[in-house]
């Protein structure tokens, strides 16, 4: 005999009840229905139980409060109350640390959010904030459960206000499994990373539908708010993939990049590449004409252990690069201009994509190095109207207020304030180092030139000569390798291909450093 759940019925003695639990905690295991996780099936996307088996070490899953149940009445919910309620909610190790971890069942209500299903969510939230464990969300709901109504939206507000009190605490991981719409977008965009799994995932504030009855625009939901999208133009994803599993096997992987939250440092690893092994390669890699590009990324994989790291952003503003990698096994975070796209110039979503990068590492605990080849900030109508001067401010603001260990390789241009901003040791760099092929100026030898010689250039009998001689004269007066360690403006003008080993006892030097901020309540920095 069974009840309506299909539980057994009220048992009499202990293994009687015994058995009506192991009944039940199986009904909430399995699901819905066979049918409800066909559906999904068919879809391309996997169960929320066997996303979060993908996520943590094999057994390490705990779950919390998997028997709850919603309290609504009303539209035919009273006779519809799955266990879970459409959330599965627990902790499990990650390379064996603990790992808060939430993810929606959109077999239940479509993964709709409801006032149980957020008081699951808060529940696991705070407790991960209490034990200083990192919270991965595994999002595929459909929203607020309208038929919860105003209920259902003040559950969210209590999701945004702890993944407020979480930031900079704890890292905060969204991977975005299937739609994610309306209000709901905005918890993912206040966490530390986000994934997307193309075709499946999709984000945005308000669907087509919306947008071709107010706009009369037609577009596909992953027109709108799919990964690629997301990933190249509006900068919303950080990691994009082709599948769960990968995407999954990923976030394990960034994972073993950060601490467990703000007061330890990211874990440390065994590294067998030598500390002392030189970079030969690196004075092929780069060219000494300033104007020719080059692969940054190949510069970086000759200098980190092994050639390995985990480009934050990879396809959005990719002139600038955001990596984590590590350096004699010790965690560290890169920016660095990229020549081969707009020459590594700094423009307005270069500016944001670094700046958010250099706070998250400052939060916890990650040591910044950047490696510069910078011609100046993007000139033109656009970027100035567009607001350059306040989105390039985040980047300085950033690293200004960035108390880690903070070294700064100049290895061709750096001109102007792109220069300043990009850690130069007067906005607050440890230490700067310098290849020999550095130019470090105001601006580069022909502009200056224009400037300032423009009498005599127009004078001159001829102008391009004279043009050329005072270019040549700017430079060997100017911007010889030596200018700025001459005025201590560099610590050292180092042998590229020691890059690696100088940046290794440079860290190890500053591993120890402390320094503090002016009391205040907080900073105000540029919007």
């Amino acid at each position: 005999m069974t009840n309506l759940e299909g539980a057994p019925a009220e048992a009499s003695d202990v293994r009687g009840r015994v058995a009506e639990l192991h009944a039940i905690r199986e009904q909430a295991r399995r699901g819905p229905s066979e049918r409800a996780t066909e559906a999904q099936k068919a879809k391309g996307k996997l169960t929320a139980r066997e996303r979060i088996d993908l996520l943590l070490d094999d057994g390490s899953f705990n779950e919390v409060e998997p028997l709850r149940r919603h309290r609504a009445t009303g539209f035919g919910l009273e006779a519809k109350k799955p266990y879970t309620d459409g959330v599965v909610t627990g902790w499990g190790t990650v390379h064996g640390r603990t790992v808060f971890v939430y993810a929606h069942d959109f077999r239940i209500f479509g993964g709709a959010l409801g006032e149980a299903h957020a008081t699951k969510i808060h529940k696991i939230m705070d407790m991960a904030i209490s034990a200083g464990a990192p919270l991965v969300s595994l999002n595929d709901g459909a929203g607020a459960r309208i038929q919860e109504g105003v209920s259902a939206l003040a559950g969210y507000g209590g999701i945004f206000q702890r993944n407020t009190k979480a930031s900079g605490v704890i890292p905060q991981i969204s991977v975005m499994l299937g739609p994610c719409a309306g209000g709901a977008a905005y918890s993912p965009a206040l966490t530390d990373f986000v994934f997307m799994v193309r075709e499946t995932s999709q984000m945005f504030i308000t669907g087509p539908d919306v947008v071709q009855a107010v706009t009369g625009e037609k577009v596909s939901q992953n027109g709108l708010g799919g990964a690629d999208v997301h990933a190249e133009t509006s900068g919303v994803c950080h990691f994009a993939y082709d599948d769960e599993e990968t995407c999954l096997e990923e976030v394990r992987y960034l994972l073993s990049l950060l601490p467990q939250n703000n007061r330890e440092n990211p874990p440390a690893v065994e590294s067998d590449d030598p500390a002392s092994r030189r970079g030969d390669s690196l004075l092929d890699l780069v060219p000494a004409d300033g104007n020719r590009p080059y692969d940054m990324r190949k510069v970086i994989e000759e200098i980190v252990d092994d050639g390995e790291y985990l480009e934050v952003h990879e396809r959005w503003a990719t002139n600038i690069i955001c990596a984590l990698t590590r350096l004699d096994g010790q965690v560290v975070g890169i920016i660095a201009n990229q020549p081969q796209s707009l020459a590594g110039v700094l423009d307005i979503e270069a500016s944001e994509k670094s700046a958010r990068f250099i706070q998250m590492c400052d939060a916890f605990n990650i040591p910044l190095v950047t490696f510069l080849d910078v011609p100046g900030f993007l000139p033109g109508v656009d970027q100035e109207h567009g607001g350059i001067i306040r989105h390039g401010a985040k980047m300085l603001y950033a690293y200004c207020n960035a108390t880690v260990p903070r070294i700064s390789v100049i290895l061709r241009k750096a001109y102007g304030g792109a220069y300043i901003v990009m850690d130069s040791q007067s906005i607050g760099a440890d230490l700067t180092y310098a290849w020999p092929t550095n130019e470090i100026a105001v601006m580069g030898a022909e502009g200056a030139a224009n400037v300032i010689f423009r009498r005599q250039i127009a004078d001159a009998d001829d102008p391009e000569a004279m043009r050329a001689r005072m270019v040549k004269e700017y430079k060997s007066e100017l911007m010889h390798p030596y200018y700025a360690a001459e005025r201590g403006l560099v610590d050292d003008v180092v042998d590229p291909a020691e890059t690696r080993e100088v940046l290794i006892r440079s860290l190890a030097m500053l591993r120890d450093k402390h320094a503090d901020l002016p009391s205040r309540k907080h900073g105000n920095p540029p919007q």
